[in-house]
């Protein structure tokens, strides 16, 4: 039976399972055996609910507590590399989520700060706990590294090494986070740095971070900057954006960058060119987040810079949120009096999904450089 027709039929319960069962042995999936990516069903009611929901109904019912699984990122590994996701029927709300985000902008000058509100501005307790020290809430670089905090440590050098920064130089961070880039840049590099952000509470944190350091952070949407930088960078910040702003954004980059700098793009990248948005992630995790495609950036970036690189290490991002997780377990124990045991699951089935995605391919890591065109080349650090 073809899953377009399945919210359409009445069927019995073990009709319901049956197909689930068919559909998770295609990645190598169980229902309650044995292997760590094999489920364990404590609602039977599960097999219904995902097969007319889909990935909305799938995550909602593990932070309902309907199922189990030892390894969650072994499940999504395997059920993404089989290809499930494009199994599973798409809900109505999801049909009309994906017209009215190519009808209307999810992420205007309004609801940009959105995300800043539900996402980042949870708790610095939480993010403190779960990232390194600098709290990166990006992919680290593990070349040479065997732990987060190395990983991010080289992933900010590289960074600044590919900017070529300078003592005396401007720098510009399009979404600073809590402000770890900055202070490193301004630390490091004797750079005058700008951070933007539009979460209060990374505003808060990165500003005491970065005291007594030449370093700037503003409470604010990147549309409204109008200034003049030697160098550009925005790490984490791009999925934010979305399609129908991709052209001012790189006009906004156009307009602050001087005319012999050099902008780094670090963003999450899909292979897709469409509305790159999972409808659970889009609820719970980023709201109005869409991730681009290669189309999406060399398409807006191409009546203003030269494309000088393109690196993709979206298999580190693996291992980093893998990273997260275990210290987010860890964590907990501090973290419960705050935070519900729903959020738990819901925090843990993030973590795990994406480092799912990232394992099997299905979603890229890229850092991008680009100039106006450099005079015999930009020679890129690795």
């Amino acid at each position: 039976m073809s899953s377009s027709c399945i919210e359409e039929v009445g069927l019995q319960d073990n009709q319901w399972f049956r197909i689930v069962n068919d559909l998770l042995s295609k990645a190598g999936v169980a229902i309650n055996g044995p292997s760590p990516a094999d489920l364990q069903i404590k609602n039977p009611d599960f097999y219904k609910r995902v097969l007319q929901e889909g990935s909305l109904g799938l995550g909602e019912s593990y932070m309902d507590g309907w199922w189990d699984c030892e390894r969650l990122d072994l499940f999504f590994t395997q059920a993404l590399k089989a290809g499930l996701e494009d199994q599973l029927p798409t809900h109505f709300k999801d049909t009309l989520r994906v017209i009215g985000a190519r009808i209307f902008n999810f992420q205007n000058r309004k609801r940009a700060w959105i995300v800043g509100k539900e996402h980042y501005d949870l708790g610095n307790d939480l993010f403190s706990r779960m990232l390194d020290d600098s709290m990166q809430y990006s992919c680290g670089y593990w070349k040479n590294a065997d732990n987060l905090a190395d990983a991010q440590r080289d992933k900010l050098r590289l960074v600044c090494e590919k900017l070529q920064l300078a003592p005396g130089m401007t720098l510009l961070d399009i979404g600073c986070g809590w402000g770890g880039l900055a202070q490193f840049a301004a630390r490091e590099y004797g750079v005058s740095v700008t951070g933007v952000t539009v979460s209060a509470e990374q505003q808060k944190l990165a500003q005491a971070r970065c005291q007594g350091l030449d370093v700037t952070i503003l409470l604010q949407d990147y549309r409204e900057l109008n200034a003049s930088f030697d160098r550009i960078v925005s790490v984490g910040m791009f999925e934010h954006v979305g399609p129908k702003n991709y052209a001012t954004y790189f006009d906004v980059v156009n307009r602050n960058l001087k005319p012999d700098g050099i902008f780094l793009l670090h963003t999450i990248g899909s292979r897709k060119t469409d509305n790159n948005v999972d409808p659970w992630i889009n609820k719970y995790i980023f709201p109005n987040g869409c991730l681009p495609s290669i189309r999406h950036i060399a398409n807006a970036s191409a009546p203003y810079f030269v494309m000088e690189d393109w690196h993709n290490f979206g298999a580190d991002y693996d291992k980093t949120l893998m990273a997260w997780h275990a210290r987010f377990m860890e964590a907990w124990p501090e973290l419960a009096a705050n935070y519900s045991e729903r959020f738990k699951r819901m925090f843990s089935y993030y973590l795990n999904a994406c480092a799912g995605a990232f394992r099997a391919r299905d979603l890229q890591l890229w850092q991008v450089v680009f100039s106006r065109g450099i005079e015999n080349g930009l020679r890129v650090a690795r």
